[in-house]
């Protein structure tokens, strides 16, 4: 079984990674079209149908760019489409989630003082959330109300709100954010899948039949493009929050959420302005500022609370009853409680690392796992070896997990 632990991790880390990287090309590539698309220039004798262009340099040689609103007098024989990338973030961004959350859901995705429900119950509620979050999007889009881009945006707005605090009464804060996370995700590749790319594609083919294009088909695909670009820069929050309970461990978490979002507005309307050539809208990096420190204040009103700490009884009592607990409780209550506690006393830790407390017997079982991988078969923890662990207190901790997993309690 401590195997299968350390290969799971790996697989954890491998499918991370294979995340990041597909998400630096897909926010890379929408940043760069963004910033091309605004600041197209238009001068004369350009040919019919092109809007605007542009000139580059970069890696030695220079790119001369030009824009067809519609599309040239003849096709290429070969288009490049931009899809890929988007494709493979929220397929590598959902194998992370049931890897982690779905896998780990008694300890990752379950606070049982928020929402007492089995493994499969809360499984389903994710699923749900993202699917059904998707449609009501979309059909908001849709409606009447979408021929309103300001009042669709504030609408949506309303939308991730609701679906910030939502998620705190259903999940552990950590799981919360990262369901937030997903949620604006699915929004935003869905409009790739299902709008931007159909649309371009039924363009593409009416052009090659001799059919002028639907114009409604342009606009509603710029429009889930415009969404795009604003919900960016909150998702790349929300992914890394996992790392910080400030930001999701505190009474005040789907309000911080909520800011965040704002932020991801003021930050892309400086950039937008600048790319267009309008101006330098200074004002909005006082904006993102101000909300910045709102947030710091909001995660020490009240102090954070942890997530739930607790794990399945028959796991607590499995590793509890192992020969070897005794001492690795011991070793693991002297060499890491400085940080994990309620009350840290390590200079600088003010709350438990990622809301780990590790005071109790019961705590320490619960978390077995985790001690394993970090202080047991690496030496993640304590960070530096501050604590000066030693190698035999280390593979006691090891043999503490292995022959309780191996049902080896001698």
């Amino acid at each position: 079984m401590y195997e299968f632990a350390i290969a799971w991790e790996w697989l954890s880390f491998a499918v991370r990674w294979l995340h990041v990287i597909t998400a630096i090309a897909w926010i890379g590539s929408s940043f760069y079209f963004i910033a091309l698309d605004l600041g197209l220039t238009k001068r004369p004798g350009l040919p019919e149908g092109v809007s605007g262009e542009e000139w580059q340099v970069h890696g030695g040689g220079f790119y001369h760019i030009q824009k067809y609103m519609i599309a040239p007098a003849s096709m290429p024989e070969h288009l490049t489409w931009f899809k890929w990338e988007s494709y493979a973030t929220w397929l590598s961004g959902f194998a992370l989630l049931a890897i982690v959350y779905y896998a780990g859901a008694d300890l990752y995705l379950i606070d049982r003082a928020v929402l007492d429900v089995s493994p499969p119950a809360a499984i389903v509620l994710s699923l749900a959330s993202l699917g059904v979050g998707w449609l009501v999007y979309d059909q908001l889009c849709k409606s009447p109300l979408g021929k309103s881009t300001t009042g669709l945006m504030l609408l949506l707005y309303v939308m991730l709100v609701a679906m910030a605090w939502g998620y705190t009464q259903l999940f552990t804060g950590r799981a919360a954010f990262l369901h937030l996370g997903a949620f604006t995700a699915t929004i935003m590749s869905a409009n790739v899948f299902l709008i931007i790319i159909p649309n371009q594609k039924i363009v593409v083919a009416d052009l090659k039949a001799g059919k002028a294009p639907d114009p409604k088909l342009g606009m509603q695909a710029k429009q889930r493009s415009l969404h795009n670009n604003y919900l960016t820069l909150p998702v790349i929050f929300l992914m890394l929050s996992n790392h910080y309970p400030l930001a999701f461990a505190t009474h005040y978490n789907w309000i911080i959420a909520s800011l965040v979002f704002l932020m991801g507005v003021t930050i892309r309307h400086w950039f937008n302005t600048r790319h267009a050539r309008r101006g330098s809208p200074t004002w909005t990096w006082l904006a993102t500022a101000v909300i910045f420190v709102l947030i710091m204040w909001l995660s020490t009103v009240p102090r954070p609370i942890g997530d739930s700490d607790a794990a399945l009884s028959e796991q607590i009592e499995r590793f509890a009853a192992n020969t070897h607990f005794a001492g690795a409780s011991e070793t693991i209550q002297s060499r890491c409680t400085m940080c994990h506690a309620a009350e840290p006393v390590w200079p600088g830790i003010t709350w438990p690392p990622k809301g780990v407390k590790l005071e109790t017997e019961g705590e320490i079982a619960a978390a077995a796992r985790d001690i394993y991988l970090q202080a047991g078969r690496s030496h993640a923890m304590p960070p530096g070896n501050v604590t000066a662990m030693q190698a035999e207190e280390r593979a006691l901790v090891a043999a503490w997990y292995e022959s309780t997993t191996r049902g080896d309690a001698r």
